[in-house]
């Protein structure tokens, strides 16, 4: 656990790192390839965010661990959503956000962070997700 010296930014960030760390146990990537964690959900999330109409995109963000939102909101611009993004347009924009190679290819990369998101949103909530999106996009979601 990281100390900040004050116990609510110390749970944030536990929470935080928990969640890059399950992503990196997905890919059996070491600590060490933290940023290529971090970069996968931030690439992941900012598509997601930008494809969803703006009320579920706020439903889904606030469930979200406090400092994983913040990085869900950073560039946001809610006037210009939803974007409309099929599937090859969702996994081409990942891949331009995402500056690593990756076993498996883009899907694998969206699906393993989306996957593990979902262990972080309630059920109903990642439901709502799924039936706001064109059902071949709602089939790349676990």
């Amino acid at each position: 656990m990281v100390e900040t010296g004050f116990t609510p930014f110390n749970t944030m960030v536990d929470k935080a790192n928990r969640l890059l760390k399950e992503i990196e146990e997905a890919f059996g990537w070491p600590k060490e390839r933290r940023n290529q964690s971090y970069a996968a959900l931030r690439a992941v999330l900012h598509a997601l965010r930008d494809r969803l109409p703006v009320d579920e995109a706020v439903q889904f963000g606030a469930q979200l661990p406090t400092l994983v939102r913040g990085v869900y909101y950073d560039g946001w611009k809610p006037s210009k959503t939803p974007v409309k993004l099929g599937t090859e347009e969702f996994l081409e924009r990942v891949q331009g956000d995402f500056p690593y190679a990756i076993d498996g290819g883009t899907g694998r990369l969206v699906h393993t962070v989306l996957d593990t998101l979902k262990n972080h949103i309630s059920p109903g909530e990642w439901e709502d997700i799924k039936s706001s999106l064109p059902g071949s996009l709602a089939g790349v979601l676990p």
